[in-house]
């Protein structure tokens, strides 16, 4: 199988990939085209059906795993699939193991080293709090594990979660030891628990897509929501102690323009929106350089980014 990281221009391919979307588009002369986004475990790549009335473009739908006859090309610094014949691939014919993208370090790990930041959290109702999510409760940890962080932006692949989590903690920890004023017990906790609310806002793989809930109300006051209600579960444990974390949670997006409903007014909200924003727009640079290829020139313009990339100069 030629999997999508290993394509470069010029190539002729008849593979299977998982279809991730299908939409219909018009060129600007007003002709139908096919816009599709083709998904295997190392990524996904925007592709196109120029010809929808040819009689080797057969009938699927999104989710549906496809076999493509198509041609690599390069559009605006990144691969793209023109696709001459597609179909519908039969049961038998892929595993579908080879279409999960999955974090390529290892899960397992990373869990361990959340759960030893846990240990070290001293504070008995914050400890409390975050041992009986993450290692009390089996559904919530294997559901932990398996979830993305985002639908495409960043850390958009199973295990996604919990290595952006663990990134914003190892931070946090950073923070926690350089700045004295720093509530580490606190700040450990809200890095935790910052996006748990993707839980419910995304849908499991191989989908992977905003849920009723991620539309109307968003991880963050999700994730609010959850916190509180296992609070509630939680005899004694202080009012003021709560609010301090949930604001962290409410305002870790940094501003009200990046969905905060709170802009950060504790010093442990502010170190955590910028561990948080750290890691995501590392991240979002690293996918990026990764999907152009072996691309060394200028990518583009990188809307999240809102600037032109490459990659850097290799001596």
């Amino acid at each position: 199988m030629k999997f999508i990281d290993s394509l470069k221009e010029g190539m002729r391919i008849s593979e299977i990939y998982l279809c991730k979307s299908k939409q219909i588009a018009q060129t600007k002369a007003g002709k139908d085209y096919g816009n599709l986004v083709l998904q295997d475990k190392t990524g996904t790549i925007d592709s196109k059906i120029w010809d929808l009335s040819s009689p080797g473009i057969g009938n699927f739908e999104t989710l549906d795993y496809v076999c493509v006859d198509a041609e690599v090309t390069v559009f605006q610094g990144n691969n793209q699939l023109n696709i001459r014949r597609i179909r519908k691939a039969d049961e038998g014919e892929y595993s579908p193991e080879d279409y999960l993208p999955v974090s390529s370090k290892n899960i397992e790990v990373m869990y361990e080293e959340l759960v030893n930041y846990i240990h070290s959290i001293r504070n008995p109702y914050l400890n409390r709090l975050a041992s009986s999510y993450f290692i009390e409760d089996a559904k919530f940890a294997k559901a932990f594990q398996f979830h993305s962080a985002a639908k495409s932006v960043h850390h958009g692949f199973v295990g996604g979660l919990l290595e952006h989590t663990l990134s914003v903690v190892k931070m946090c920890d950073y923070y926690a030891g350089y700045y004295p004023g720093i509530n580490r017990d606190l700040l450990l906790t809200a890095a935790m628990f910052h996006d748990v609310g993707k839980l419910k806002e995304l849908s499991v793989f191989p989908e992977n897509d905003y849920t009723d809930d991620g539309q109307l109300l968003g991880h963050i006051i999700i994730g609010t929501e959850m916190i509180t209600e296992r609070i509630q579960k939680i005899s004694g444990f202080p009012k003021k102690l709560e609010n301090e974390l949930k604001h962290c949670i409410l305002s870790h997006h940094g501003e009200l323009e990046y969905g905060s409903p709170k802009k950060p007014a504790l010093l442990e909200a502010l170190a955590l929106s910028f561990a948080d924003n750290t890691d995501a727009k590392m991240e979002t640079m690293i996918e990026a350089l990764h999907g152009a290829g072996e691309n060394r020139g200028w990518i583009g313009y990188n809307r999240l980014l809102e600037t032109n990339i490459r990659k850097t100069t290799e001596g």
